[in-house]
């Protein structure tokens, strides 16, 4: 299973803090680092210094690291227009020699709408999937040929679809709990389907969603990759991982029963079973970010068991 560490920043964190644990990460053998796209904090963090922008991040991390792949859980559709959206994953992608992924959701935290001026439509996943449509299709488009796209929420006319990525195809992302649209979109556009803070059963029952759509689709449900993104609290002993709940204000038996927490082998254990319903990559949301040796203990513990 490819581990990932998925950071929340709007919860209080700032570039150079970002860049740390982006390279912590990269040192340690992980997969890759992924954020948040969010503008607001949540709950009783302070959220200082202030948000910063994914995009903007991940352009400077694409040029701070080498190895690592980068991206976002998820980016908001009602933060950006879709043929901009294109052109700054594009030209992330470029930045980085080919290492970016794209994770794109409809956007669902009013509040943050609200505090920076942003528009909040109800019909967000109509236009996500205009979205979808529209940022797959400009990167599709054959160099030399134009692209054009008229739907309910959004029209491109006679675009020249650059840039166009330095990979061939960068992956897309889909994820969440509906029962209906969701996988369909995940087999429609998506390379991987993600289940964000989902028990088993609940993991398990959203991924033969998703399989049987891709089926309807014409496609192979294999041909998707399928993820978990859950919170995460290890410790050596029951002291230490005691110690790193309280420090997100979490209570280690709901982190238990809700995430990955306890000793490395309790950790490894339950991934085992997010293995055996079908999911080959885990998220691992990381809240304290300044507690890099909680890094190092999941590399040297629970990696390293990974194989």
């Amino acid at each position: 299973m490819d581990l990932r560490i998925f950071t929340e920043p709007q919860q209080g964190a700032d570039y150079e803090t970002l860049l740390t644990v982006a390279k912590a990460t990269e040192d340690l053998g992980f997969d890759a680092f992924f954020r948040s796209d969010h503008y607001l904090r949540m709950g009783s963090a302070d959220g200082l210094p202030g948000p910063t922008d994914a995009w903007i991040t991940l352009a400077g991390l694409a040029r701070e690291t080498r190895r690592i792949r980068l991206g976002t859980l998820m980016t908001a559709g009602t933060f950006r227009l879709p043929g901009v959206l294109a052109i700054q994953v594009a030209q992330v992608d470029r930045m980085s020699g080919g290492r970016i992924e794209l994770g794109l959701g409809a956007g669902w935290f009013e509040e943050e709408h609200k505090a920076y001026g942003i528009p909040f439509p109800a019909e967000r996943m109509s236009r996500l999937e205009e979205q979808l449509a529209i940022v797959t299709g400009l990167w599709a488009t054959a160099p030399g040929a134009t692209f054009d796209y008229r739907g309910t929420y959004y029209q491109v006319e006679n675009s020249p679809a650059l840039p166009k990525p330095a990979q061939a195809k960068v992956p897309v992302l889909v994820g969440g709990h509906g029962a209906k649209r969701t996988p369909r979109l995940a087999a429609r556009y998506a390379d991987e389907f993600n289940m964000p803070f989902a028990s088993i059963e609940d993991s398990r029952r959203q991924f033969a969603r998703v399989r049987d759509a891709a089926a309807e689709a014409g496609r192979k449900a294999d041909e998707l990759v399928y993820s978990n993104a859950l919170v995460v609290c290890v410790g050596k002993d029951d002291a230490e991982v005691a110690r790193r709940a309280a420090a997100i204000g979490r209570e280690v038996d709901e982190l238990k029963a809700n995430g990955l927490a306890g000793s490395p082998d309790e950790v490894v254990e339950k991934l085992g079973t997010y293995a055996g319903i079908g999911s080959s990559r885990a998220y691992l949301q990381l809240l304290d970010l300044d507690d890099l040796d909680h890094l190092e203990l999941i590399s040297d513990r629970v990696l390293s068991q990974l194989g």
